[in-house]
């Protein structure tokens, strides 16, 4: 397989000049993304901005979240050439453009009708991998013919079912994603008042579950299709999506039954890091759902730095939980992290303007994490360390 150059992220900022140059013309979306989370606001209903923006109990998580990046400062180094950067990262045996991929995010129908195959069609057109939420409002086989040749990684929700999980994987694998992401912070649904607010719960109306409604292992379950007795339909899915009494060694019949990496999601002790090396796992996520979970919670980035010290170079690390702006990604390399997730913001971007606004959050990320990286005096993400970072540092 013939490695892509490297891409200028960078470059996108003078295409917006040159457009309002030559036709007037600005951006449909804000450049600036953490103005989308407002826009979104007034564009989606109470229930539906709620279940994306929300978090576990007071917000206490996702307040820790941004407080663990802002704690850090970038310390930016001159006279280094940084006339030539590249921000292509190996990770699972392939070569990505930027050390970032989109987060699962469940029931993007509720966001705009389009849902998961617009987001998975714009981080193809962009070269970036798509996690595919197993809550999705989209059978993974729409998804991925959606994506045609893009990268694209699977996120379990771990079900009491065996037989459905194992159809999940065989599913996943003849489609063509290629690594598993196993969520663990969610055998149970947290306390979450902005849903409970509203009573709004899309799961409970079928929405979210198009990956279980197509599955013939979930339908054998069923005395009656889903179309003829959604109520039944939907109890049966919550009676098996999560299980709260999956363990460590439960891990071993997950490697049986899939080819592939497979990558935890949720780790922020890095006891919890070391055993995922020891049970044979391919890289870990430090993530605390975005706050979705447990209040209260360490923030991730705070969580980061002893995670990756404590599996070293064995296996990868990943981040998410906070990401919103270049100097975002930045920190979190700089912190351990080998690539980062993107969740909210992405939504967000579907939300306000589809697939288009998917790309456009790709490309201002990316674009002004190119620039800070050059600014700052570094030419590829794999440079970053924690030198690079005025600021509170853990180990061990």
């Amino acid at each position: 397989m013939t490695t892509p150059p490297p891409r200028d992220w960078a470059s996108f900022q003078y295409k917006i000049y040159l457009n309002g140059l030559i036709s007037g013309s600005v951006p449909r979306l804000p450049t600036d993304l953490t103005r989308l989370e407002r826009l979104a606001e007034h564009r989606l209903g109470p229930g539906p901005f709620g279940y994306v923006a929300g978090s576990a109990g007071s917000g206490a998580t996702e307040r820790a979240n941004r407080a663990a990046l802002d704690a850090h400062r970038i310390v930016p180094r001159m006279l280094r050439d940084v006339s030539a950067r590249d921000l292509r990262t190996e990770l699972f045996g392939r070569t990505l453009p930027a050390p970032m991929a989109l987060a699962p995010v469940g029931v993007l129908s509720i966001l705009h009708p389009d849902a998961e195959p617009a987001a998975a069609r714009a981080a193809a057109a962009e070269g970036v991998p798509f996690v595919l939420s197993s809550a999705s409002s989209t059978p993974m086989e729409e998804v991925a013919a959606a994506m045609g040749d893009g990268e694209r990684w699977f996120q379990l929700y771990w079900s009491k079912d065996r037989e459905v999980t194992r159809s999940f994987l065989d599913r996943a694998g003849a489609a063509g994603f290629t690594a598993l992401f196993v969520t663990l912070d969610t055998p149970l649904l947290a306390w979450r008042p902005r849903d409970l607010d509203q009573a709004y719960l899309p799961f409970l109306h079928g929405v979210g579950t198009a990956n279980y409604f197509t599955d013939p292992a979930f339908l054998a379950g069923l005395a009656k299709p889903p179309h003829e007795d959604p109520n039944a339909a939907v109890l049966h899915f919550v009676s098996l999506f999560a299980d709260p009494g999956k363990t460590w060694p439960d891990l071993a019949w997950l490697r049986e039954h899939w080819d592939g990496p497979i990558v935890l999601k949720g780790v922020l002790h890095p006891d919890d890091a070391r055993a995922a090396v020891e049970a044979g796992m391919d890289g870990v996520v430090v993530s605390n759902h975005g706050g979705r979970q447990v209040n209260g919670s360490i923030g991730a980035a705070a969580a980061l730095p002893a995670v990756a010290a404590a599996v070293g170079d064995r296996v990868p690390v990943l981040f998410d939980s906070g990401i919103r702006t270049g100097d975002d990604v930045f920190k979190a390399l700089a912190l351990g992290a080998r690539a980062v997730l993107l969740g909210r913001p992405y939504a967000y971007g579907l939300a306000l303007d589809g697939q288009a606004g998917v790309a456009h959050v790709v490309r201002s990320l990316l674009a002004e994490f190119e620039l800070t990286l050059a600014l700052s005096g570094h030419r590829t993400p794999g440079g970053l360390d924690a030198s690079a970072l005025d600021g509170p540092t853990h180990g061990g």
